[in-house]
């Protein structure tokens, strides 16, 4: 069985299962999220503030950034083997789409463990 280096899991069916895993996290934080946005009376920064400041929350929204992340990372990687032929130009957009993500993800961690 061939390898491939630049997929995120070990096979497409690991890839299938992470993508599925992925959107069920996201789709469940975005119906939470819907939820409190709705049955808030008063939406304020303290409301707001105080939804953050929990440990689970915070745990929430980082698998759910996580998430997004794997979502991301699979689906441009499909998308461009499957759209940009030249080997050379995939690769630095691969690498481009890498460190945006990486970039991301450290932001998130800063912004959401700084609250």
């Amino acid at each position: 069985m061939v390898k491939n280096a630049a997929t995120l899991g070990r096979s497409g069916v690991h890839d299938f299962v992470l993508l599925r895993a992925s959107a069920l996290i996201l789709a469940s934080y975005v119906l939470f999220l819907v939820g409190f946005l709705a049955f808030t009376p008063e939406l304020t920064y303290a409301a707001w503030h105080g939804l953050f400041s929990g440990t689970a929350m915070k745990v929430y929204t980082l698998v759910s950034l996580v998430a997004l992340l794997v979502h991301g990372w699979i689906g441009l990687w499909q998308v461009l083997t499957d759209y940009i032929k030249p080997v050379g130009l995939r690769a630095f957009l691969q690498f481009a789409v890498n460190v945006v993500l990486l970039a991301y993800l450290f932001a998130g961690v800063v912004i959401l463990w700084g609250v």
